[in-house]
């Protein structure tokens, strides 16, 4: 059985849901009160945000790798990186570390090509949803089309994440304004959406969307499950 490190703070709201579903899925995986090791490094969030603000991707990618060359020095012998926009510097991470690390994409993607799926939608901050990587991985690793809101719904989507849901706020008001975006992806051809942050989930679940919906944050903790499992 193979230690699981997370790499979190990202929000802690976010981190703390990915130790949720991986002890709920151990013991569902596993009965009784076995668990998956792991372990976890949560960094200060401010410190993220404002490289994110910068545009400072590449000192966001040397701290982000310290901090994962940390978790390994930890006993991790596999790494999440609990966050979907972070996985804009994934590279460096990965690149930091001997032990493999387990892409939020990929994870997301796989079960969207099983599923039949060939366009979706995409929810996310506005780093995810307009920077490539996201995009781009989903296009030409896995052939699946991404399409994201038009503005204004980039700009409310994205707002909603960081002065509400980081922050431990979830509004009733926010939740209608994300269904009406999905709504929207709906009109524009999307068979089903990603909810492409790991705190949308705290907002928004299938029972409220017209179209499927799948939760990167616990398909990541799946696929994470699965290589710690073997």
């Amino acid at each position: 059985m193979r230690t699981i490190g997370m790499l979190g703070g990202m929000s802690w709201e976010s981190s703390a849901e990915y130790y949720r579903l991986l002890n709920e899925g151990s013991r569902h995986r596993l009965g009784g009160h076995r668990t998956v090791p792991s372990v976890l490094l949560s960094v200060d969030f401010a410190e993220v945000v404002a490289m994110q603000e910068a545009g400072a991707w590449s000192r966001a990618g040397s701290f982000l790798a310290d901090a994962a060359r940390r978790v390994q020095q930890a006993g991790a012998d596999l790494i999440v990186l609990c966050t979907n926009t972070m996985h804009q510097v994934a590279e460096a991470v990965e690149e930091a570390v001997d032990v493999p690390f387990v892409h939020i994409v990929d994870a997301a993607a796989q079960r969207i090509a099983a599923s039949g799926c060939e366009k979706v939608g995409l929810l996310g901050t506005r780093h995810t949803m307009e920077l490539d990587f996201y995009r781009a991985r989903m296009r030409d690793r896995h052939g699946i089309e991404v399409v994201v809101p038009t503005e204004p719904d980039r700009t409310l989507v994205h707002d909603v994440i960081y002065r509400e849901l980081t922050r431990g706020r979830v509004e009733d008001s926010s939740r209608e304004q994300y269904v009406r975006v999905i709504r929207e992806l709906a009109d524009r051809g999307a068979e089903a959406v990603v909810l492409g942050c790991t705190e949308i989930t705290l907002l928004v679940g299938q029972q409220d969307s017209p179209l499927p919906l799948f939760d990167s944050t616990r398909l990541h903790v799946e696929h994470a499950l699965d290589l710690a499992l073997g």
